[in-house]
């Protein structure tokens, strides 16, 4: 079982080259049963990908181009997604375990009511997007990922990793963050820092968020 360490938490990922496991080529992730399970899917170029009530299991998904992406109720399990280009996203009402995202793009996507356990999200963008009630119930990481003009909206980021990412104006709305790993970032253009109570930084960071501050309140600062 493959694992990836950062700070304080440890993402367990999925391991699709371990002995003995075959992933067989499809050309859909739509089935009649609902369920995908050991499969490879991928090289796509897509006006659009609709999904529901779906099950996705041990797999890879990897260099698809979709203009626009509509997941509800797709759950994803021992699943890996590799430089895919994910147009106008809008993913609801599901779980994702053991999840590696992995250079991907996803813009302008609305990310409603995901559950996060053992996901990591690995030189990703998320330019314009809106992550609303997405709850981490594991280890979740994002590492060297993209966040220009993003949001977080009434989600539970508590012990969740973001390490070495670009905080383009991201707004931190209200929400849970205890103990959310925020160190090894620029924060000085983050919005939002008053819902930060109990996140980790690091001792050279506090002048970031004070920046931060300044700019949220469009303070003058000076001396006439």
């Amino acid at each position: 079982m493959a694992s990836r360490t950062f700070g304080h938490t440890t993402v367990t990922t999925p391991d699709l080259d371990e002995p003995g496991l075959y992933l067989t080529r499809v050309d859909s992730l739509d089935s009649p049963r609902g369920t995908v399970q050991d499969f490879a899917y991928g090289d796509m170029g897509l006006r659009a990908l609709v999904l529901a009530d779906a099950q996705l299991l041990t797999g890879r998904i990897s260099d698809v181009r979709a203009e626009h992406v509509e997941f509800d109720a797709v759950d994803l399990h021992g699943v890996e997604v590799t430089g895919s280009d994910l147009g106008s996203v809008r993913w609801r009402g599901s779980k994702l375990t053991r999840v590696h995202f992995r250079d991907c793009k996803v813009m302008g996507a609305a990310m409603d009511d995901l559950v996060l356990d053992d996901v990591l999200f690995e030189k990703c963008r998320f330019d314009y997007t809106a992550f609303e009630r997405v709850r981490a119930t594991g280890p979740v990481a994002f590492v060297g990922c993209v966040f220009t003009e993003a949001t977080f909206t009434d989600c539970d980021l508590s012990g969740a990793v973001f390490s070495e990412c670009v905080f383009g104006l991201t707004e931190f709305g209200g929400g849970r963050y205890r103990d959310t790993d925020l160190r090894g970032n620029d924060l000085s253009r983050i919005r939002g820092v008053t819902n930060l109570a109990k996140v980790r930084i690091d001792p050279g960071q506090q002048m970031d968020l004070a920046q931060a501050l300044v700019n949220e309140l469009d303070i003058t600062i000076g001396d006439d």
